[in-house]
């Protein structure tokens, strides 16, 4: 058989070589691989119209590539991650050898006030359980089936390592039972913190008072001296509060009251309600009393220790020592005084006073017991962004300021209250 050699034919330099080809249909959305029916012609070969017409209406419109969407990163975007992991450890090992014992709920607030409760326990709960995995903080659960944390050796060195003297806390909370109240006390103290307010709980508030007494001088042993009168006894006591909050116009004084109060601790409540306007013994004046209720009936309790207060003030007159107790809303109450204004002429003249503010309230015994999973089935109320912590905040003072994140201040200031 003839070989034969295959010449490639040369067209035309008049033919338009674009008969050949399939048209560009990608048009819109039409898709590039589109199938045209090619017909032969009297001048060579051309596309199918109807054929090509009908590829283009039977293939989907493609969707037009969108831009990726963009994740927040918050923190993240500002601050390395491993800066932003060493001021989270570092504000809670400082924390933990503060109080001694913490929960998981004290550092969302110590460290993600500014988060919502879901996010801030959620980053709270990863941050702990590095913490314990490396051996800087132990876990332990109470008798009242509460997880707390104790600092362990390896935490304090942890920290002597950052410039920060410590002790080691896990003897101490290995014998705790029920530290609920203190927990909660701690709480609120870190609550206030995280709205910009200096706060101390009853134990630094003793040390802070006993600060300049010399030896052989008898310590302070209360804030606020009152005298209780049941029957005809009468007698004189040394309060304290749980924990209390400096603010611009004076002292906010904190209650908590995980049990109903009996005569005598009613009495001394009253005392103290009544010494709303007084100074303290550490020259600041009382403007405010929180009352935390853990449970409905304290809370009940509370105010109707104040409404028989009202009750029996409300219809005389004011004067120098007696208060009236008017209920702004429900647990709220303006406390009124009589305060003494010197006219020109040397007379003096009473003159009624917006002494404080009482305020009674729930203690948030439900955030503790939130499950991030679907399995949760208690509330989310309560948090940063509504009028609740660390207390809620009568009209007259304005709303509060949402809380900026601590981890946002340079290593240094981290640990200072």
């Amino acid at each position: 058989m003839k070989n034969t050699t295959r010449e490639p034919i040369t067209l035309p330099r008049d033919a338009d070589s674009r008969l050949t080809e399939a048209p560009d249909l990608t048009l819109g959305d039409a898709s590039a691989g589109a199938a045209v029916a090619v017909t032969t012609g009297p001048s060579g070969p051309e596309p199918d119209v109807h054929a090509t017409q009908t590829a283009m209406t039977c293939r989907p419109r493609a969707t037009s590539p969108s831009a990726p969407r963009k994740v927040a990163r918050g923190l993240a975007a500002t601050i390395s991650s491993t800066q932003l992991q060493h001021g989270i450890w570092l504000r809670t090992l400082l924390m933990a050898n503060r109080f001694r014992v913490i929960r998981t709920i004290d550092v969302a607030v110590c460290c993600f006030p500014e988060r919502g409760f879901k996010a801030a326990l959620t980053a709270a709960q990863r941050a702990m359980r590095g913490m314990v995995k490396a051996n800087l903080l132990r876990r332990y659960r109470t008798d009242r089936f509460q997880t707390v944390y104790g600092l362990t050796q390896k935490g304090v060195d942890w920290l002597d390592e950052h410039g920060h003297d410590a002790a080691s806390s896990v003897r101490r909370v290995s014998d705790m039972t029920n530290p609920e109240h203190r927990l909660w006390a701690q709480f609120w103290v870190l609550a206030c913190e995280a709205r910009g307010l200096e706060a101390l709980t009853e134990q630094e508030l003793l040390q802070a008072l006993n600060k300049d007494t010399k030896e052989g001088q008898p310590a302070v042993q209360g804030l606020l001296t009152v005298t209780t009168t049941r029957g005809k006894r009468a007698s004189t006591l040394q309060l304290r509060p749980d924990a209390v909050a400096h603010e611009q116009n004076g002292t906010t004084w904190l209650e908590v009251d995980r049990s109903k109060r009996g005569s005598d601790r009613e009495a001394s409540l009253a005392a103290l309600v009544s010494s709303v306007g007084r100074v303290l013994k550490d020259g600041s004046a009382l403007r405010r009393v929180v009352i935390l209720c853990k449970t409905e009936r304290i809370r009940k309790r509370a105010i109707a220790v104040l409404n028989g207060l009202a009750e029996a003030n409300n219809s005389e007159v004011l004067i120098a020592g007696r208060r009236h107790f008017r209920e702004l809303e429900p647990g709220s109450y303006a406390v009124w005084s009589a305060q003494e204004s010197k006219l020109r002429d040397g007379r003096t003249r009473l003159v009624d006073t917006l002494a404080g503010h009482v305020i009674v309230q729930l203690l948030p015994i439900w955030l503790p017991k939130v499950r991030i999973d679907a399995s949760n089935t208690h509330s989310l109320a309560g948090w940063f962004g509504e009028n609740y912590l660390p207390y809620r905040r009568p009209e007259s003072q304005g709303p509060w300021a949402m809380p900026v994140s601590p981890l946002l201040r340079p290593l240094k200031d981290v640990g200072a209250k």
